[in-house]
């Protein structure tokens, strides 16, 4: 079979694939929020359980930087606007970068 490609197509679907990746959130260790405040943060706007916001905590910590959360663009612009009106430093990023 002979499958003939019209130019642009491959750069065309490339751009479509790359606009349905998921989109991330990342909260930021900083050297003012205490560690109870950030896992409080982390259970009441994200509904995580203490453990896993605790858990979350600890990576931003050590690690200084947590994926706190995967979606969309728009959901995902809307986590990190709520990190700030929490104080939290927050950015988002492509979940493949």
């Amino acid at each position: 079979m002979n499958v003939k490609t019209i130019p642009g197509q491959e750069e065309r679907q490339d751009t479509a694939a790359s606009v349905g990746e998921p989109w991330v959130t990342l909260v930021w260790n900083d050297p003012v929020t205490t560690m109870n405040y950030v896992v409080y943060v982390f259970e009441s706007y994200f509904g995580f359980s203490e453990r896993h916001a605790h858990r979350l905590m600890m990576q931003v910590h050590s690690e200084g930087k947590a994926v706190v959360s995967t979606g969309g663009r728009e959901k995902v612009e809307m986590d990190v606007q709520a990190m700030h009106s929490f104080g939290l430093w927050a950015t988002m990023q492509r979940s493949g970068e």
